[in-house]
């Protein structure tokens, strides 16, 4: 689908509309194709393959996604990007977590004998994100003035709105920002050897109060995180161009 399929692709997936619209009139050379239910929007940006899509909320849309992305496009590297609450003091509104790995929190067959968090069939808890995403990501925030944390961001198919729950995730998990994707992207990327970076700007500190949190910071959170992907892209493209 690309004109010059000899040139580093990167694919981006957001959860929500405004994650991926201000990408679209940027991209040059390109289309749209539809897979799975899905809408990807492809083209030419910062002399990189960019395809873009998104996913939906919640990590069996985020399988999908991905599945049909890397099927389809064969990323070099895939970048989930959207929005999460903090599980740490190091982290305020509009500030960004970036993962290091992902885990999926609401997997849980420990009555069996397992580890909380535990993908059976490949007995993995944690799925590692590739350095240079790390790094690029950190070295992005800090262009903005954004202040940003590494560590484990846990996924899981509910929003956290309780500060019993950030607690017991933090614990658990030693993780610094929950959501409701980046565990399942992940999972999908190791089983297709895919590298996979996770952007994640705080709307929200997932306790009593997120869900008013939430509807007021949400527009500042997606501002930052535009931010930051964009300078991301920008020095992927330097490095991989």
């Amino acid at each position: 689908m690309f004109n010059n399929t000899k040139n580093y692709t990167v694919g981006v997936i957001g959860a929500m509309k405004a994650e991926i619209d201000a990408l679209k009139p940027r991209l040059e050379n390109g289309g749209t194709a539809t897979v799975s239910g899905v809408e990807f929007v492809y083209g030419e940006l910062f002399g990189m393959n960019v395809v873009a899509a998104v996913c939906g909320i919640g990590k069996v849309f985020a399988a999908i996604c991905a599945e049909a992305m890397i099927v389809t496009f064969k990323p070099d590297v895939i970048i989930n990007a959207g929005v999460g609450g903090s599980l740490t003091d190091k982290l305020d509104i509009g500030d960004a977590g970036i993962a290091t790995a992902v885990v999926q929190h609401d997997m849980d067959t420990t009555p069996l004998g397992d580890p909380k968090g535990l993908i059976s069939g490949i007995n993995k808890v944690y799925f590692d994100c590739a350095d240079e995403c790390v790094s690029l990501l950190a070295e992005a925030a800090a262009e903005h003035g954004i202040n940003c944390a590494k560590g484990v961001i846990a996924s899981g198919d509910c929003f956290v709105n309780s500060s019993a729950k950030r607690d017991e995730l933090r614990n658990d998990f030693s993780a610094i920002v929950c959501e409701m994707e980046s565990g399942a992207i992940g999972h999908v990327c190791y089983v297709n050897g895919t590298p996979f970076g996770v952007l994640r700007t705080i709307s929200d500190n997932g306790d009593d109060e997120s869900h008013n949190d939430y509807a007021v910071s949400l527009k500042k959170a997606a501002a930052a995180e535009l931010d930051i992907l964009e300078s991301f892209l920008r020095k992927l493209g330097e490095k991989h161009a």
